[in-house]
């Protein structure tokens, strides 16, 4: 069970040479477009030289019927312990055991040291955070590469092993807007970022010639590579997630650093319920708070008072069930604009995406999984009557989608409050790995 990332590294490193096993399918849910393609010879290896079918995560139960499965493997992030338990549930009443594959058995050895970035939910600000550990670390002069957890969303055999190192890459590619979100600030920042599907090749790219690998995690997924300082971040406006969702509570558990992030715009109350339930689960983490202040390129002066379209984050507002972004933020505090609700003017798959996420209200998820579903929202952005769009994504829409009202984009980066800093606790762990030898 899977989502077009988890599912097919637990394949490549547990079950794709394993003789024990017949693989008989993957399942796949969260991602559009995904079901109904076929997981490539390229990569499935000897023991499936057709390939393996990706069925949708709803035929799951009569899969299990049809094909005697006897094991399904839960490979997918960001979900309530509730909700997996409703579907480990109907895993067991149709017969089959239901598992969950752990570091142990997922995690590949890197040559060089490692440092991860995850979350105990997505859209807390792991982006942010890589990029201000990458700027950390080549401050003091190491040479490093990131590389990013896998949003293989085109054709998967032509994405086993990615390199994005300028912004011409991402046309190359055939990027989504999900991919050029992560990818674009790192390439901005001078950073070189690997991607894909086998992270065992991806692995052996990145490693060669530099002196530090960094992890960016996706969604609350924990790393595919052992590490040695992980780094987790968890948001005060959504308390209480962080010990309610899978796998983001495990993260938080094997955390050597927890920051506290958006903790200026966050309630008291909230922030103190987050720090509790860290310190009960894990008690020893270093806990840094911060904060993700947000600027408006240009001021955004022409728009205040006006009335305006969010466009936010997509994974954030869909799986990540956030109501807002910065985006939203910075439109309703800053320019003290009117909000205006764009669900009523979407097009095509944008407006299946409102009744599957009825928590969207007023802001717009930046949805673009393919070209026709960039081009919907492409529609719907002009379609929506307003005298401006706050663009609260990482990537700057109008780079690939015209426009046709005033826009203005919103950025953020990670700002650490008081003592101890990031860098601060990065510096006391290299004094430590350097006096052990």
């Amino acid at each position: 069970m899977g989502a077009a990332g988890r599912d097919f590294h637990n394949f490549n490193v547990y079950f794709r040479d394993n003789p024990d096993y017949e693989v008989v399918a993957f399942t796949a849910t969260q991602i559009p477009d995904i079901e109904g393609r076929i997981y490539p010879p390229q990569l499935t290896g000897k023991l499936y030289p057709e390939g393996l079918p990706i069925y949708p995560e709803d035929d799951l139960q009569e899969l299990i019927l049809k094909f005697q499965i006897e094991e399904v493997v839960f490979s997918y992030s960001d979900i309530s312990h509730i909700e997996l338990m409703h579907k480990a549930s109907l895993v067991l009443s149709a017969g089959a055991d239901f598992t969950l594959l752990g570091p142990q058995h997922t995690m590949l050895t890197p040559r060089i040291p490692l440092v991860s970035i995850g979350a105990v939910r997505t859209g807390v600000g792991k982006s942010q955070t890589t990029r201000r550990v990458c700027e950390i670390f080549k401050k003091k002069g190491f040479k490093l590469a990131v590389i990013r957890h896998p949003m293989p969303y085109g054709d998967i055999k032509e994405q086993i092993c990615q390199k994005f190192s300028k912004m011409e890459d991402l046309d190359r590619h055939n990027c989504t807007i999900e991919e050029r979100e992560e990818y674009a600030p790192h390439i901005e920042a001078g950073n070189v970022v690997y991607a894909g599907v086998d992270y065992g090749i991806i692995l052996e790219e990145a490693q060669k010639d530099v002196d530090i690998l960094i992890w960016d995690g996706g969604n609350n997924d924990f790393p595919f590579y052992r590490t040695d300082l992980h780094i987790v971040l968890v948001d005060p406006h959504r308390p209480g997630h962080e010990v309610l969702y899978h796998p983001g509570e495990a993260n938080l558990r094997m955390a050597d650093i927890v920051i506290i992030n958006k903790v200026d715009t966050a309630e008291r109350a909230n922030l103190e319920l987050v720090k509790e339930n860290i310190k009960r689960v894990n008690p020893t983490t270093a806990i840094i708070e911060a904060a993700s202040p947000i600027t408006i390129e240009g001021g955004g002066e022409a728009l205040v008072g006006k009335s305006v379209l969010v466009v936010e984050d997509g994974p954030t507002l869909t799986h990540g069930e956030m109501k807002y972004g910065a985006g939203y933020i910075a439109a309703t505090q800053k320019l003290k604009a009117k909000v205006i609700n764009p669900s009523p003017y979407a097009k095509g798959s944008i407006k299946e995406v409102y009744k599957k996420y009825p928590h969207l209200e007023y802001i717009l998820p930046a949805m673009g999984y393919s070209k026709a579903q960039i081009k919907e929202l492409e529609e719907t952005i002009n379609h929506t009557p307003c005298d401006g769009v706050i663009i609260g994504t990482p990537v700057d829409l109008r780079r690939f989608i015209k426009l046709n009202k005033p826009a203005v984009a919103v950025r953020y980066e990670l700002e650490e409050i008081g003592s101890p800093s990031l860098e601060e606790l990065i510096d006391k762990i290299l004094l430590d790995v350097e006096e052990k030898g």
